[in-house]
């Protein structure tokens, strides 16, 4: 064995991305050495994003304060990358976390957001990598906009930062104000659902509860984002409401969508792409993926199957070490997958099996690759 690529997911609640690699690489020396060892950590958007891409690529991890869901002051970060890309994790400013106990949906902001962008800006970022995940708001994205210059006016023209539950109150927007150099930038949007902005399958309809939203807010949400949305649709004279992904991060991916202009891209496709994974993959004999659990929704261009497809154009075999086994994984076979191992060698409850990861993590590499050793791969 010369050459193995490592490229996992993290283990929700269990193991990061990160540590998964160090856990991967120990084992494989065990057996082989000399062997050469490559890892990509891969970031999925959310929480820790920053971390994993800094892990992967380099770089420096910048404090900006900010305001927070509640506008209450925090201290965010964003990462700028070798090369001129900055990673901004809107969850370091409008997360999950943030809120605490307290989930008003209708009260939360993403300004914060905008501001972690603009100080983006003033590092000097050539490129934003904005990852859409671990929200905590369902403003549409207006409070990002409102801190990037775009004023929102209520009917009788007064302006006013518009939160979830507010957005019925507006009546036109000002896009006069929106900061320049936002157009003098590649902007890309990493959002791993596809959820429209509204209805049954929306932000508000399918992630609203987790932050807060009873039945009846929930419709109160949704049909002030599809206002939010008709608004918009007269200022910029296109409708994107229905375009995937943009109900991500409770609208957030629609504000970047239809007034940033962002690319909406897979969060593998966007690490893969930043980390140089084609070229890293130059002389591999084995890349080694990973997920805490892969089933049918895996196959929807998640970490295992993106890796796989790439590798598998290169020829070379993938292994996925992941915590749990569902149905419809076999799926990923037909998608580059050479063979999946799962770490719950025992069979117990995640309550019980995620005490042990790190260790059955390790048993199952070593494993694995005494497998191959003795095989003479």
């Amino acid at each position: 064995m010369k050459k193995v690529l490592f490229v996992p997911d993290s283990f929700k609640g269990t193991m990061s991305s990160q540590e998964i690699c160090e856990i991967l690489s120990q084992e494989l020396h065990k057996v082989w050495p000399q062997a050469e060892a490559a890892a990509i950590p891969v970031a999925d958007g959310g929480e820790g994003s920053v971390d994993a891409f800094l892990a992967a690529v380099g770089g420096e991890k910048i404090a900006v304060p900010c305001k927070g869901p509640y506008m209450e002051d925090v201290q965010g970060f964003y990462g700028r990358l070798p090369g001129g890309a900055a990673v901004v994790e809107m969850a370091a400013a409008a997360g999950l976390p943030l809120a605490g106990d307290r989930l008003h949906a209708e009260q939360t902001t993403t300004c914060g957001v905008g501001q972690l962008i603009l100080a983006a800006l003033e590092g000097g970022a050539k490129k934003l990598i904005v990852g859409l995940g671990g929200s905590a708001t369902n403003d549409g994205g207006a409070g990002m906009l409102a801190a990037l210059g775009v004023r929102f006016l209520r009917r009788d023209g007064t302006p006013y930062l518009p939160v979830g539950g507010t957005l019925d109150q507006l009546d036109r927007v000002d896009l006069s104000g929106l900061e320049p150099r936002l157009s003098r930038v590649e902007i890309i949007a990493m959002c791993d659902i596809d959820n429209p902005l509204c209805g049954p399958a929306g932000a508000s309809a399918v992630f609203g509860p987790q932050k807060g939203a009873d039945e009846a807010m929930t419709a109160v949400l949704d049909r002030n984002l599809s206002h939010f949305a008709d608004v918009a649709a007269e200022s910029l004279g296109r409708d994107l409401r229905d375009a995937p992904g943009t109900g991500a991060a409770g609208g957030l991916g629609f504000a970047m969508a239809a007034f940033l202009g962002s690319r909406m891209q897979m969060g593998i496709e966007t690490v893969l792409d930043t980390a140089g994974f084609d070229r890293l993959l130059e002389g591999a004999d084995l890349v080694i993926t990973g997920e805490g659990r892969i089933d049918s929704q895996s196959m929807r261009g998640k970490v295992v199957t993106g890796v796989a497809r790439r590798a598998r154009a290169a020829g070379v075999p993938v292994a996925a070490v992941v915590g749990d086994i569902g149905d419809g994984a076999e799926a990923a076979f037909d998608l580059g997958v050479s063979g999946i191992f799962s770490i719950n060698r025992v069979a117990v409850p995640f309550s019980q099996a995620k005490l042990r990861s790190k260790d059955d993590m390790r048993a199952t590499a070593a494993n694995l690759f005494r497998f191959m050793e003795r095989l003479g791969l």
